[in-house]
Parts: structure tokens; sequence; C-alpha cells
């Protein structure tokens, strides 16, 4: 019988975390067993445990008691099959547990998808629970393993929120600020905005010290401004602000200082996740959470199932491409470690030039 090795985390302190040794049972019909032989790390996942229980993360592969298990973007392989669509030796890229193995229970199999439809992720959002095959894709992506888990998830939201402004217009804004622009899918907004000749708004990232010469390198920003610095940004233009730090003594700044100029303010991340709570009541454009997959909901209903997720794998296969230089990818191999890593990662340990990638 195989066993599953597994990270658990406290949800009530995503500090705490145990390793869990699980014999997965016999495979019922229709379900098929995969090996996760490497998924990303990185500030996604963070803010996947953060809002564990008020967006659903914990959801998709429960644990027991007060534990969750932290959703990751990953590569695996069936090495069982009881779901003769699937067959062994099936490769596979999509949401899986912190693990070294899953079951899944494929269903509307594709040539080169499907979908989980296990009973309790039938309400969670299609988007996590749609698994590429990828054998079927193009060449160049199947050599993309390592981007498409480290990079893409993330380059793939800041995609959708690139959109989500376009869609409206920026709300007006003629300036984005972006709060934790040195995350993954901070520059990646920054790159999409940047590289849009069609647009006119001026690209700020807020960052700190140790991060501006990354950011500089990266080439994205029209201005870049430290923490604590926010007045130095301009406060007589209407000005969105897309936080992927989660730090809300920034938010609280950035909107006094910015007051009713402050069109939109949406929160995606949180990389200081530690510098959370309640803002209060501010000036300007009351804050509010981007949830990805809302924006892709409302564009495959206006451009067909589908297009969104295309577009966005386009744009996150560019700017991979662009950034692949500028990131050095660092193995984390077994549950011990990545156990250390995830501490060090929400201690902000981890460089943005870094990423993670973990096989147990």
């Amino acid at each position: 019988m195989t066993n599953s090795t597994e990270l658990w985390t406290d949800r009530t302190d995503i500090r705490i975390t145990k390793q869990v040794t699980r014999p997965i049972e016999p495979l019922a019909q229709g379900k098929v067993l995969v090996a996760i032989d490497r998924f990303a790390l990185t500030a996604n996942n963070v803010s996947y445990a953060v809002t564990g229980d008020s967006i659903g993360y914990w959801q998709f592969y429960p644990a027991e008691d007060n534990w969750g298990i932290v959703p990751v973007w990953g590569c695996a392989s069936v090495i069982e099959s009881n779901c003769a669509e699937v067959p062994v030796g099936d490769r596979l890229w999509g949401y899986f547990p912190m693990a070294s193995h899953a079951v899944l229970q494929p269903g509307n199999v594709h040539a080169d998808y499907f979908v989980d439809v296990v009973e309790h992720r039938r309400d969670l959002p299609m988007v996590y629970n749609q698994f590429r095959r990828t054998q079927a894709e193009p060449e160049f992506l199947q050599n993309m393993e390592n981007e498409r888990c480290l990079l893409f998830p993330l380059f793939m939201t800041s995609y959708l929120i690139y959109d989500y402004l376009i869609d409206n217009d920026f709300f007006g804004a003629q300036q984005v600020v972006i709060g934790s622009v040195s995350s993954k899918t901070g520059f990646g907004l920054a790159q999409m905005l940047h590289n849009d000749s069609n647009l006119s708004q001026s690209v700020i990232g807020v960052t700190s010290p140790g991060n501006v010469g990354f950011v500089e390198s990266l080439g994205c920003c029209d201005q870049i401004v430290l923490y604590k610095n926010e007045s130095q940004i301009d406060a007589t233009i209407p000005t969105a602000y897309v936080d992927m730090s989660g730090d809300v003594r920034l938010t609280q700044s950035l909107h006094n200082h910015l007051g009713d100029n402050m069109v939109e303010s949406c929160m995606v991340g949180g990389s200081h996740w530690q510098e959370g709570g309640k803002a209060g009541d501010l000036p300007g454009a009351r804050p509010r959470f981007f949830f990805a997959p809302g924006q892709i909901e409302k564009r495959n209903k206006e451009w067909g199932p589908g297009v969104a997720m295309a577009k966005a794998t386009e744009a996150s296969t560019k700017v991979s491409a662009m950034v692949a230089d500028d990131i050095n990818v660092q193995w984390v191999q077994g549950v011990e470690a990545l156990a250390q890593s995830w501490t060090q990662l929400l201690d902000n340990q981890i460089p943005p030039s870094t990423g993670l990638m973990v096989s147990l």
C-alpha cells in the first residue's frame, strides 16, 4: 500500500506544522492516484493559508480537527488508475495538496484536461478543480514545468488584475500603485501594465530597501517608493491601489495620503500577512478583496469558456520568459526542509529573486 507524506498546518496558527504519513486506501472506481514530484512554494500559498477559512482554500484537501493542508501548484504523474480515460503515465499540472501523493476523481475528461469531480470540491471554483493533461499540450509548455508551478499561477493572477483594471477603465485612475511590487504577482502586474503601449497610466511600486535593486533590474516601474515614504506618491491625481502585501498600515497610509483620489483599492495577496488587520473607515474607495475566479467567471460569460484562461496563460508565458534569468530556482527536498522553508516564507526571509521548488 502506498503512503502519502503530507505537511499539515494549524489553521489557528499557520506557523505550526506537522508531518503526517497516511496510507492511501485502494482506489475506488473512477479514481486515479498521482505522485506529486514537484510543486512551488510562494507567497501565494501564504495567502491561501491566511484566507483559508474565509475563502475556502482549506476545503480542497481536508485534514482533521483544526489542521489544514495548504494547496500548491505542481506537477504529478498518474501511477495507478481506476479510470479508463486517464491512464497510468499521464502527466498533470494543477492544484494539489502539500503532499507526495493525491487521489483524484476525473470527470469531464478532455484530451488536454479533466475536472476533479470529487464530492467535496464540486462547489469550489472551477479554475482550481481543473487539471491540465500536459502531454497533449505544445512541447514548449511541457518544457516549462518549473515555470508553470512557480510563475504561471502568480502571473495568471497578475493578468486577471490587469484585465480587471482595463475592464473597469482603471476606475478613472491615472496611476497604479502596487504594494509589495517585488512579489511575483506584483511585478508580473507591473510588467503587463508597463509593456502595454495602449495604456497611459504610470506604474508605482512600493517595496522595501532590500528589494529595490531587484525591482529596478526588472525595469517595470515608473517610480519605486520605499515603505513609509508613501508621501512621495503624487496625491493630486486619481489612483488605483493593488495590495499584494496585506499590510494594513500601508493601506491606511495610502488612503489617508490620497484621500478621494484613491479611486480603487483591491487586496490580492498577503506577503506581509503579519501586518494584517482591520483598516477601519478610510477616505477614498472602500478596500475590497480581489477574487481571481470571479473575473474568470465574468469573462467566461462575455468571451466564452476558457478564453480568459488562454489569454492568462499566453501572458504568463511571455512574462515568465522575460524574467526567467532573474529568478534563481532553489530546490527543497523532503518534508522537514519544506516546514523550514514555510517558516522562512512566513517571515519574509525568501528573496524575491529566489523561486522555491519542492519535492517530497
